[in-house]
């Protein structure tokens, strides 16, 4: 028997907020082409992230993965900054 957890998601975004303490959240933009008018509209999902050293600022470009339950709207942890802002 396989001891194996399947693919955890991962997303990339922007840190929008990080005024809470070991917490930030992080806006993912994508474009989708509106179902009946067929133009491109930016579409905005924002995720709760953990950030064990409070390393993030507002504006860098971050890569997070799912994980377990950590309170009410933390489902997501950060594993890597790609980009700090300037």
């Amino acid at each position: 028997m396989s001891d194996s957890r399947p693919m955890r998601k991962t997303r990339e975004g922007v840190v929008v907020s990080n005024k809470m303490d070991r917490t930030v959240v992080v806006a993912q933009k994508r474009r989708v082409p509106h179902p009946l008018y067929k133009r491109y509209i930016t579409v905005t999902k924002k995720f709760y992230a953990h950030d064990e050293k409070n390393e993030c600022g507002i504006g860098d470009t971050v890569r997070i993965m799912e994980t377990r339950p950590l309170s009410k709207l933390k489902r997501w942890r950060v594993v890597s900054v790609l980009e700090k802002a300037r």
